[in-house]
């Protein structure tokens, strides 16, 4: 009750800000000419990205047929839906506008890499959504014939949403073959969501995002990211539903070395990324680098670049670190380097066009969200944390029928 009501004071104060924004404009941000991204698009970049954990640990390793991960399926599909969700509304928030958004599905042009960042986001939606609602379909069954214990509006939700199932053999054979489509589908699906956004990037003329690697980077680093953040919430919901006997040591040992894969992965990316341009040394690219290695924004790099990559993999490449406490510890490093490594690709390149800026005023030079900005992202992560933690109070954050099926297999 603690936590939910935290989380529900954060979106409120959110809430009041974006009010505030709708109603006074943009004005009440500190974005202006040169940023005029920011914080939301930092905040978007982020939630896209995590969104991706739901076709690693529920497609790529199911069609590996990989059994261990089953109990995980359920929590990756819920952080991919809650943090898709937020991503479209973060791009929402972000509109001076909201009234014409609209007009982005009645004039909307195909060669704009921004109409194809909302099908694939729209697609992407759909299809994580269903793939959280057909391996449910079993357990709502199973819900409904313990209907007893349980409230009457939570046996009325899961009438409405399961009430057809009745677990024949048809239904399971149709059921499976569903999965393994969407499981296939949702694989290009996810690389074109984080390629397409990295393309918002690359097509715009600017030192930092003038690359050709900025596909195979966001990609990288979404999955890192989002593999830190199923090892988070494994603890938690470990540790507070008390579920030992089936998110077991084992998977944190699996999961560990999945992310120290992924980090090692992602960091080669970053070098990539950076060596490159520091070795041609382009002025702009030289004022830009400079920024991040040594200047304003060099405390928030070295944070990321630590924090994010490189101390999760001297803790997770020990045996002894992929125990349960240390992959928790591990994968905050890994979210929380994240977010800041988001907010450092969108803000340090704005501030450092190739056109240098000429009679701008002084706060131009400089970007730091204003409160209503802070209030907005932060409400829209407790957003995301209040849905899944809706998710886990209402459904089972364990696969109860595949589950079983598993373990009569093993046996």
């Amino acid at each position: 009750m603690i936590w939910v009501s935290i989380l529900l004071a954060f979106c409120l104060v959110g809430a009041f800000a974006y009010y505030r924004q709708l109603t006074r404009g943009l004005s009440v941000t500190n974005m202006g000419d040169y940023v005029s991204w920011g914080i939301y698009i930092s905040n978007f970049v982020f939630f896209v990205a995590i969104s991706l954990v739901g076709s690693l640990i529920t497609a790529v390793l199911r069609l590996a047929n990989v059994h261990w991960s089953t109990p995980l399926t359920r929590i990756a599909e819920i952080i991919a839906v809650s943090a898709i969700v937020f991503a479209s509304i973060i791009i929402i928030v972000d509109m001076g506008r909201p009234d014409r958004f609209y007009n982005l599905f009645l004039y909307g042009r195909i060669q704009s890499p921004i109409m194809w960042d909302v099908i694939v986001i729209t697609t992407y939606f759909f299809i994580s959504l269903l793939l959280l609602y057909f391996p449910l379909l079993p357990d709502l069954k199973i819900l409904l014939a313990n209907k007893a214990a349980q409230p009457k509006w939570l046996t009325k939700m899961y009438t409405v949403l399961g009430t057809f199932w009745r677990g024949t053999a048809q239904q399971i054979r149709i059921s499976d073959k569903a999965i393994n489509i969407l499981c296939i589908t949702i694989i290009p699906v996810a690389f074109c969501i984080h390629t397409v956004t990295s393309w918002l990037f690359a097509t715009t003329y600017r030192p930092g995002w003038d690359s050709t690697n900025f596909g195979a980077y966001f990609i990288s680093g979404a999955f890192l990211v989002g593999a830190g953040a199923v090892v988070v919430a494994m603890y938690v919901f470990r540790r507070y539903y008390k579920l030992e006997k089936y998110i077991t040591e084992i998977h944190f040992e699996k999961m560990g070395r999945i992310v120290v894969m992924l980090a090692l992965l992602y960091l080669y990316f970053n070098v990539n990324e950076y060596l490159v341009p520091a070795f041609k040394m382009k002025r702009t690219e030289d004022e830009h680098l400079t920024t991040l290695f040594a200047g304003e924004f060099a405390p928030l790099f070295w944070f990321a670049i630590l924090v994010g990559m490189i101390l999760p993999i001297c803790i997770l490449v020990f045996k002894a670190g992929r125990k349960p406490l240390p992959m928790f510890i591990a994968g905050i490093m890994v979210v929380v380097g994240a977010w800041f490594k988001r907010y450092l690709i969108v803000t340090p390149t704005l501030l450092h066009p190739f056109l240098p800026m000429h009679d701008a005023p002084a706060n131009y030079h400089h970007y730091f969200p204003s409160w209503e900005e802070w209030a907005i992202a932060l409400g829209s992560l407790a957003g995301a944390l209040l849905v899944i933690t809706f998710f886990a109070r209402v459904f089972p954050i364990i696969p109860i029928q595949e589950t079983i099926t598993e373990d009569e297999k093993a046996a």
